[in-house]
């Protein structure tokens, strides 16, 4: 049994004992503590919290322990259901709630849960305000309410409809050039909440033949729910049938978004945004941003459109904060996650469906060949497994030094860019282990950098 308390939430594994898993005594001292938390800090004039879950087989058992902490704490809940992350997201700001909690362990197996915890802007805590909670849940720093003013619970399904229809109103998504283009789409949503709003999405879209894989939402993942391509020979065979123009593949709580071509191969998770950014950029210039470990096409991209690209350090808060500092109209992350400001500042796969859509029907092309449109890149990752006693930061120190002619980017581990490819060394808050990820024209390229990149590890760290 796994039990994981950080700054971005608690997760873990259902059952054990206490301290051991996912369990209720410890879902209540947690979401004590946030709630302590939002009564301090919330600048919103209200005293609402919005919860949503996704369609894990512990959803239902951990929201009604949630919900009735919640409203021992004093707080009334909104309960809008089964709902994906951006969904309560954009919920959180419709009802000028003081926060949010979603119930969705993203890409983990189905024994694993997890509370994410939003600010009245319906956006992530940062570390700092992680750190304050992970402490008021330590000393259980939290008094529960009096009877008279116990909190109060309303359920409301409607958000996921209020969802879509705020997808439809976006300006850059096209209706009408989608129903006239008449693509077949094929949607994998691992039977999770996404079985539900994806379909409910392209039928608004105009999409009118539908390709439903696994889009019962009962939480029983039939295959890992990470959606990389090793785990996508299922809907990529339908593809290769001729079944569909183009494949969605989402994770558990739909903030992550792959596309399959109509072949059947990988536009590649790293590419959604690059894709999407293109459009954005085509209609409306401006900066983007992305994470350090995030693929350089989306630079490219954004550089052919006379505008800046910035990196963050890797983490969603992390690039919502550097989007907002730069003003970038897109951004994201290479796992297949956009943001959109103009929607909200949260990773939305919804937001990611409309708009590439809007610009394959624009483009008038196959998704394979809209693909080709962009630079080839690929990236190669690996660890190197050290021994606790290893200083890791000494190592990088030895790394940033190695390669100082070279330009360096230290705001998370160390990235090096090279001319034509890019690596970067990042390491694990939890064991000593360098994670490397690595960049360049071919794969064979980028395997052959992170090797040599192991290797000087290996030789500074003498092991």
């Amino acid at each position: 049994m796994t039990l994981i308390k950080s700054i971005s939430g608690i997760r873990g594994t259902i059952g054990g004992k206490v301290g051991e898993g996912l369990n209720p005594l410890d879902i209540v001292k947690f979401t004590s503590a946030y709630a302590t938390f939002i009564r301090r800090t919330t600048k919103v004039n209200a005293n609402k919290i919005v919860v949503g879950r996704d369609a894990r087989i512990s959803g239902e058992m951990v929201q009604h322990i949630v919900v009735g902490t919640l409203m021992g704490m004093g707080f009334d809940v909104i309960n809008i259901g089964l709902a994906t992350t951006p969904t309560t997201e954009l919920a959180v700001t419709m009802e000028k709630a003081s926060g949010g909690i979603i119930l969705t362990a993203s890409h983990n197996p189905k024994q694993w849960n997890a509370l994410k915890l939003l600010n009245e802007k319906g956006e992530f805590l940062n570390a700092a305000e992680g750190k304050e909670i992970l402490a008021l849940a330590e000393a259980e720093d939290f008094d529960f309410a009096e009877v008279d003013s116990l909190g109060k619970e309303t359920i409301d399904t409607t958000y996921t409809q209020k969802h879509i229809e705020s997808v439809l109103a976006l300006k850059l998504v096209d209706v009408d050039a989608i129903r006239n283009a008449n693509f077949k789409v094929a949607v994998d949503c691992v039977n999770s909440v996404g079985g539900e709003v994806l379909p409910a999405l392209l039928k608004a879209l105009g999409v009118a033949k539908v390709e439903k894989l696994y889009c019962e939402p009962n939480g029983h993942f039939p295959h890992n729910p990470e959606p990389l391509p090793e785990h996508l020979t299922e809907i990529s065979g339908l593809m290769k049938e001729g079944k569909a123009d183009i494949g969605f593949v989402v994770d558990p709580d739909v903030d992550r978004l792959a596309i399959v071509c109509e072949d059947g191969s990988m536009f590649g998770e790293e590419y959604t945004l690059v894709a999407v950014a293109d459009y954005v950029l085509s209609k409306n210039p401006g900066n983007t941003v992305s994470n350090l470990s995030s693929t350089r096409a989306l630079r490219d991209v954004t550089r052919g459109y006379n505008c800046d690209y910035n990196a963050s350090a890797v983490g969603e808060v992390n690039v919502v904060e550097k989007m907002k500092a730069t003003n970038a109209v897109i951004g994201g992350e290479g796992n297949g996650g956009v943001i959109y400001p103009d929607s909200h500042y949260g990773r939305d796969a919804l937001v990611g469906i409309a708009l590439f859509l809007t610009h394959l029907a624009n483009k008038k092309k196959s998704v394979t060949a809209l693909k080709a449109e962009y630079p080839p890149y690929c990236i190669a990752k690996q660890k190197v497994q050290l021994t606790p006693s290893i200083d890791v930061d000494a190592i990088l120190e030895g790394v940033k030094k190695r390669y100082a002619a070279y330009e360096i980017n230290d705001i998370d581990g160390v990235k090096i860019d090279f001319p034509e490819k890019w690596v970067h060394l990042r390491k694990s808050n939890t064991e000593p282990i360098i994670r490397i990820y690595a960049e360049a024209a071919t794969m064979d390229e980028a395997e052959a950098l992170a090797a040599d990149i192991m290797n000087v590890i290996q030789e500074i760290a003498k092991l």
